[in-house]
């Protein structure tokens, strides 16, 4: 059996940044690259280099979306972390969240200003 190369993967320059944005997303919500890595199981130092701009294989692709239950397509098209998610909570901001944040009105010649705090 032929290994494959390194260097090389079966997914495409941009499914791999989404994956990488999923790994270094999913670093923060398990509370680093140990026990990510042993939730994925691979190994620690290959996962970090991964989600630092090394290779991701189709297969660590496989295990993120698994873990994280969602669909290898949503994972690889970007849908995963969702857009304003954060990654310590899981709030996913909504335009809502934007409009009602906390500040301060302030009144400035006759016209009341926010300021965001």
């Amino acid at each position: 059996m032929k290994r494959e190369r390194a260097g090389r993967s079966d997914l495409t320059p941009q499914e791999q940044a989404h994956a990488r944005i999923a790994l270094r997303f999913l670093r923060a919500r398990c509370g680093g690259w140990e026990p990510l890595s042993k939730i994925l199981r691979g190994d620690m130092v290959t996962i970090r280099k991964a989600a630092g701009g090394g290779v991701i294989s189709a297969s660590l692709a496989v295990r993120i979306a698994r873990f994280v239950k969602v669909g290898i397509d949503d994972l690889l098209a970007g849908k995963y972390p969702p857009a304003g998610a954060c990654p310590h909570c899981g709030h996913v901001a909504s335009a809502d969240d934007a409009t009602q944040s906390s500040g301060v009105s302030v009144e400035e010649g006759g016209a009341a200003q926010k300021i965001a705090l």
